[in-house]
């Protein structure tokens, strides 16, 4: 770790962050291709195929990382870098020639390694900058995360080219091929133009470098990094396909309304990490897991039309009924007035509602002619609930909930170089294990879920659990935390007198 920042340390993380942003592009093709190739029929893959292919790169990338993060450590970032650039090209150009689930997902797990150039970038990039740099310089490179939101963007419009905008589905083939060449360019100049670091620590075995994995903080890590990055991959993908069958959008639409909630969750990062650099990664994570409490359970509701039976018409006295209309029903000589149903809620759609709607009617269930006792039922009361789910009110939360994870990510990464300055790599490595498991769990949980409830709205469900869950062990930690090493502080915290605090050192360890 450097005392001081430097030119060389600028020019380092400028090409981290390209590499980065690269090798995130590549890692998440497949939410937009796998999306294109069975919604035009080309392959006959169902939500579970799809939660598969979704979810095998990111598994590809997770489980290397901690092996790429050591390696980096041992022998520097620009020879690690530049060799998982070149390697995931081959698998990468091999996807041009897929012909079923299987090979398809063979070719997957090769390019998911550039998943792994998150470790090597993290470890990397820390090596250049000191302590007081780690949390903005760490936040920049993360930006990468925005290539994300650069496929998403980008590949419907460039799959619409290639095909002739649907008149040659084979076309589709060359996409992989583009991605392919863009990696092996990174590689190239990174060998060219990057200068080679490695931590001071020198002459660690494999087992030494290990030995942080001991360290309950790490795990603890791991489990937050869990949703604020692995949750932000699986939707990164996942969303294109919510679109498309939610609200009916064209491919290319849902690319670029996916790419809204990927791109400033990538570019926030570096916000994220001056945020933590400035008040601390404790106060940060706070807000970070609360809100995205708050935000899920808000997208729980899904997109519904209801309809329930409501207050109806009885008759006052027993009689004959003489005359029904929409408006009225006449039994003998007394009249009783209906709530007519004047269709008001069929141009629903066309409107922007943000909260549920009731509409509510009655319909006369009797005919002329008919003897009827007293409290019969003349006409049944109808409720209609109408939820739009508006999809620009979901896209909006989802942008926000986006934005939150964003800095959430920085915000844990801000830890790693203050606690572990000589283990970036594996420590980075681990933690981003865990994260990048969640991407590929995630997709995999979301289509099973989604076949078992019919619901699309059933992944922010499981998104509202992780967020509380992690908040509530978080606060857990830090309340045992300061009670076992800081009673006197805590004593104030929880008498509300702010006469002591704690240092911002003491309240970031936890």
């Amino acid at each position: 770790m450097e005392k001081t920042v430097t030119l060389r340390a600028h020019k380092a993380l400028f090409l981290n962050t390209l590499g980065f942003t690269v090798c995130f592009a590549s890692w998440m093709l497949n939410g937009v291709l796998v999306t294109f190739l069975s919604s035009n029929r080309i392959f006959d893959w169902g939500p579970t195929e799809i939660g598969w292919l979704i979810g095998i790169p990111v598994l590809t990338g997770s489980l290397f990382r901690l092996p790429a993060g050591m390696l980096t450590d041992k022998y520097g970032g620009k020879p690690i870098y530049g060799i998982v650039l070149i390697i995931s090209a081959l698998p990468m150009f091999l996807l041009s020639g897929a012909d079923s689930f299987w090979t398809y997902a063979m070719y997957s797990a090769g390019f998911g390694l550039a998943g792994t150039s998150f470790s090597v970038g993290i470890a990397y990039t820390s090596v250049w900058y000191p302590q007081s740099w780690q949390g903005t310089a760490l936040g920049i490179f993360g930006a990468g995360n925005a290539g994300s939101a650069l496929t998403t963007l980008f590949a419907p419009t460039l799959l619409n080219h290639l095909t002739d905008n649907g008149a040659n589905l084979e076309g589709w083939r060359d996409l992989p091929v583009y991605y392919a060449a863009m990696l092996v360019i990174m590689g190239v100049l990174l060998f060219i133009f990057a200068d080679n670091k490695k931590p001071d620590k020198k002459g660690a075995s494999f087992r030494e470098q290990l030995l942080p994995l001991k360290d309950v903080r790490v795990w603890r890590f791991g489990l937050y990094y869990f949703l604020v990055f692995g949750c932000f991959v699986a939707f990164s993908q996942w969303l294109v396909p919510y679109f498309v069958n939610v609200y009916y959008l064209p491919l290319v639409t849902a690319g670029i309304l996916a790419s809204l909630f990927s791109f400033p969750s990538g570019v926030i990062r570096a916000i994220g990490g001056w945020l933590s650099d400035y008040f601390g990664a404790r106060q940060v994570m706070y807000w970070v897991l609360g809100l995205s409490a708050v935000l899920s359970f808000f997208l729980i509701l899904p997109k519904m039309d209801v309809y329930s039976p409501g207050a109806g018409v009885t008759a006052f006295r027993a009689g004959t009924v003489t005359e029904v209309s929409d408006t009225f029903i006449v039994v003998n000589e007394d009249r009783y007035q209906i709530k007519e149903n004047e269709r008001a809620g069929e141009n629903l759609e066309d409107q922007m509602l943000v909260f549920p709607t009731r509409l509510t009617w009655q319909e006369p269930i009797v005919a002329v002619g008919q003897k009827v006792k007293r409290n019969t039922l003349l006409a049944k009361g109808v409720t209609r609930i109408h939820f739009q789910a508006h999809v620009w009110v979901f896209t909006g939360l989802v942008i926000i909930l986006g934005t939150v994870w964003g800095i959430g990510k920085a915000a844990v990464y801000k830890h790693i170089p203050n606690y572990f300055p000589d283990e970036v790599g594996v420590v980075g490595g681990i933690v981003g294990v865990i994260g990048g498991l969640g991407g590929f769990v995630c997709p995999i949980v979301f289509a099973y879920l989604l076949e078992a409830t019919g619901l699309w709205t059933s992944c922010w469900m499981l998104m509202w659990v992780l967020s509380v869950i992690s908040l509530i062990w978080m606060h857990q930690v830090i309340q045992n935390m300061l009670r076992d090493e800081h009673p006197k502080a805590m004593q104030h915290f929880e008498t509300g007198s702010g006469a002591e605090r704690v240092s911002g050192a003491e309240q970031a360890e936890y």
